[in-house]
C-alpha cells in the first residue's frame, strides 16, 4: 500500500544537473569529467547580453516555508530570499553593509526584517531600511541593503530584473486562476540545469523544424540523440504541427505558440494521447504551457533563471485537472483511508498523481534531449538561414526577444591567459 501510495499520490521530483546528462563520453571520461571539459573548451560565439530584462523565478512557493532564509544565486547577484513571520516574501543582497556577513548564513527573521547573524543588525525586507541596532540608538540614514520587487503568484516567487538602474515594472505575468484557487493539483516538478545562453532555451519554442529532429522518435528511445533512432522503437513516433507568433501591443512582451501532438503506433493514430497545447511565452524567462487532452486540461509552467552566465535553471511544475473514472477514485479513496493522510472529496481530482508523473517525465524526457543539443551547441550571431518559413520563425523570435536587451544590459567578458608579464 505505502509503494500504491507514492506512485499514485506523490508528485513527481526529477532533478538533472549538469554532469548528470547532455554530454558524449569519450574513453574513460564519465559525464561529469565532459562537461568540465566541454565547458572550458566549447567556442561559445558571440553571445547577446546574459541577463536579459524582466521577471525571473527565484524558488517555488512551498521551497520557502514562514521565517525561513534562502541563498540565490541568480542574474550575477547574491541574494537573501526570506519570509516574514506574516507570510510576506522579500529578497535583498545577501551581504550586511556593515561587516559583510550572508544574511542566508544564519541569519534571522524577525518580523518583517531580517537579522544579520553576525552582529544582529535588522533589515526591513520591503525596502531595505535598517531598523535596528543592537548596541545603538543612533540608527545611519546610509545603513541599508538593496531590496528587490518580488510577485508571488503561480506557485512561484519572482524577481523584477532590469539593467537600468530604477526601472519599474511596465508588465506583469498575468495570474493563472485555477492555480491560485487551487482548482487545478500540483502533479510534480522537473528541475535541470543547461550549459547554454538563455535565449536558446526559448528560441526552441519558435523553432518547428526541430520537433521533427529531435522531438519525433518515440519517448521510450531515450535522450542520448545518438541512439534514439534506434529501429526497435520504430514501431511508434510523435508526430508534432506548430505555429509561433509574437502578440501585439499592449501585449509585445507575449510570444505565443500553438502546438499539437499526435502519438503513432503501428501506423495507427493512439487518440487518448492527442494533445493541444498552447504556450505562453511571457517576457523572456517564464512559460505557462496550457494543455488539453482527453483526461482533462492543465498546465505546465515553465521557469528559466540565470544562475550563470552561461548556466541555466530550467523548472517546470505541472498543475492538472483530471477526469478520473470512478472507480480509481474508490480505490484511491480506499488507497488514503487506510493510510489516513488525507480524506476529501476531491480525490477524483488531487490524488491519481500517476498521471501526473507520465506526462511530467515525458516533457522531462524531450527536454532533455533538447538539452543535449544545448550543453554542445555555439551561439552564432548570424546564422546561415534559408529562405523558408522554418527560418522565418527563428529570425522572428530572434527580434521579439532582443525587447528584452537595453543599452547597459550586461555581456560576457572573456580573459585570455598569457605567458606574457
Amino acid at each position: 500500500m505505502y509503494y500504491l501510495y507514492q506512485l499514485f499520490c506523490v508528485p513527481l521530483n526529477r532533478i538533472r544537473i549538469l554532469g548528470d546528462i547532455g554530454y558524449v563520453t569519450e574513453g574513460k571520461f564519465s559525464m561529469k569529467d565532459m562537461a568540465n571539459i566541454v565547458q572550458k573548451s566549447r567556442m561559445v560565439g558571440e553571445v547577446p547580453p546574459v541577463y536579459p530584462n524582466g521577471w525571473f523565478g527565484l524558488t517555488e512557493s512551498f521551497q520557502l516555508k514562514k521565517s525561513e532564509t534562502k541563498n540565490i544565486q541568480v542574474l550575477g547577484l547574491q541574494l537573501a530570499l526570506f519570509r516574514d513571520e506574516y507570510g510576506e516574501a522579500h529578497a535583498v543582497d545577501a551581504y550586511c553593509p556593515h561587516l559583510g556577513a550572508n544574511f542566508a548564513a544564519g541569519g534571522r527573521v524577525v518580523g518583517d526584517c531580517i537579522e544579520c547573524p553576525f552582529h544582529g543588525w535588522q533589515f526591513r525586507g520591503s525596502d531595505g531600511k535598517c531598523t535596528k541596532i543592537p548596541y545603538s540608538e543612533n540608527i545611519p540614514e546610509m545603513a541599508k541593503v538593496k531590496s528587490y520587487i518580488t510577485k508571488e503568484m503561480n506557485g512561484w516567487i519572482y524577481i523584477w530584473h532590469h539593467a537600468e538602474e530604477g526601472t519599474e515594472p511596465y508588465w506583469m505575468p498575468p495570474e493563472i486562476e485555477e492555480i491560485q484557487s487551487g482548482q487545478w493539483a500540483y502533479g510534480g516538478r522537473s528541475e535541470h540545469y543547461v550549459n547554454a545562453h538563455i535565449e536558446e532555451v526559448p528560441e526552441n519554442g519558435a523553432d518547428v523544424q526541430h520537433l521533427y529532429n529531435v522531438h519525433t522518435p518515440f519517448m521510450t528511445a531515450g535522450i542520448d540523440l545518438r541512439h534514439m533512432w534506434s529501429t526497435v522503437w520504430s514501431f511508434a513516433s510523435h508526430v508534432w504541427s506548430a505555429k509561433w507568433e509574437a502578440q501585439k501591443a499592449p501585449n509585445e512582451h507575449i510570444g505565443v505558440l500553438n502546438l499539437t501532438h499526435k502519438l503513432r503506433m503501428f501506423g495507427k493514430t493512439i487518440t487518448p494521447i492527442n494533445l493541444d497545447v498552447q504556450a505562453n511565452q511571457i517576457g523572456p524567462a517564464i512559460v505557462y504551457l496550457e494543455l488539453n487532452s482527453i483526461f482533462g486540461r492543465g498546465i505546465f509552467t515553465h521557469s528559466i533563471t540565470p544562475v550563470e552566465p552561461l548556466v541555466q535553471k530550467v523548472v517546470h511544475n505541472v498543475y492538472l485537472d483530471w477526469k478520473v473514472p470512478t472507480i480509481i477514485a474508490k480505490c484511491l479513496m480506499a488507497a488514503e483511508a487506510i493510510q489516513k493522510v488525507v480524506h476529501n472529496v476531491y480525490i477524483d481530482r488531487r490524488l491519481p498523481t500517476i498521471l501526473s508523473k507520465f506526462f511530467m517525465v515525458s516533457e522531462a524526457i524531450q527536454v532533455e534531449r533538447d538539452i543535449m543539443i544545448w550543453n554542445n551547441k555555439r551561439y552564432l550571431n548570424k546564422p546561415m538561414f534559408v529562405k523558408s518559413a522554418e527560418d522565418s520563425l527563428l529570425s522572428k523570435h530572434r527580434r521579439w526577444y532582443s525587447q528584452f536587451y537595453s543599452e547597459h544590459s550586461p555581456r560576457l567578458k572573456f580573459q585570455k591567459d598569457t605567458l606574457e608579464w
